[in-house]
């Protein structure tokens, strides 16, 4: 038993090769059967100059020979089937290991390319929203300032500290706080507690100013709760 009967890839390799040589021998063939066709045709009309049609049409015919000439040759040569040795075996593997590895560092290189881009757009993101949250603040801050202003001039408390009667006869100081510090109250329970804004109507808070944020819809009382209020949202 030969090694061409072990391994049949071996087999196959041979078979391959055995076809390829027959099509080129046929195709030799034909070439050849045309080249004499030709030179036939040629010999009818008699000794003429050669022409430069002819010399390249004997160009090609010593040509054919030629390839004839090695074909022959090739076809008395038996083929070389590199052995797959666990020496060759470990070859190819450090091949398409090295290629793996410079496919996967690409790859690797790739995605920290983006990876840096993605966090530079995210901080510059990130600085422009504190940017524009530092500048709302500052409108915030300017805004209660000169609504504080205002609101002080127009809206004064009758007398800063206001007596109230109790059920028992007894009497109590309460000290009342500005329409500007109500107002303030409101908004910072808004902003900072926004899924519960409601805020415990306290015996500081004015009567009077209470019901005037009320009725101009500044402010609304609670569904359930008529001693809470909040603040109507006006920037949602």
């Amino acid at each position: 038993m030969n090694q061409q009967d072990l391994d049949p890839d071996s087999t196959t390799d041979v078979g391959d090769v055995t076809n390829t040589e027959e099509e080129l021998i046929r195709e030799c063939e034909e070439m050849w059967k045309d080249m004499e066709e030709c030179q036939n045709k040629l010999s009818l009309t008699g000794t003429e100059t050669l022409t430069d049609s002819n010399a390249q049409l004997s160009l090609l015919i010593m040509q054919v020979k030629c390839l004839t000439a090695e074909l022959s040759q090739w076809q008395k040569k038996t083929p070389e089937i590199i052995p797959l040795t666990e020496d060759v075996l470990i070859t190819l593997g450090k091949e398409e290991f090295q290629k793996l590895r410079q496919d996967l560092e690409m790859v690797l290189s790739t995605m920290e390319s983006k990876n840096e881009k993605l966090k530079e757009d995210l901080e510059r993101v990130f600085n422009e929203l504190k940017t524009k949250m530092l500048n709302v603040k500052e409108y915030k801050e300017k805004l209660l300032s000169t609504l504080g202003k205002f609101l002080e001039d127009h809206f004064p408390l009758p007398d800063r500290s206001v007596k109230k009667k109790k059920k028992n006869i007894q009497e109590s100081t309460v000290q009342l706080i500005t329409l500007h510090e109500m107002l303030e109250i409101l908004i910072n329970r808004l902003f900072d507690v926004p899924h519960d804004p409601y805020v415990k109507i306290s015996d500081s808070f004015w009567p009077p100013y209470v019901e005037l944020l009320l009725r101009n819809g500044i402010a609304l009382r609670h569904p359930e709760d008529p001693t809470r209020i909040r603040l109507e949202a006006f920037h949602q």
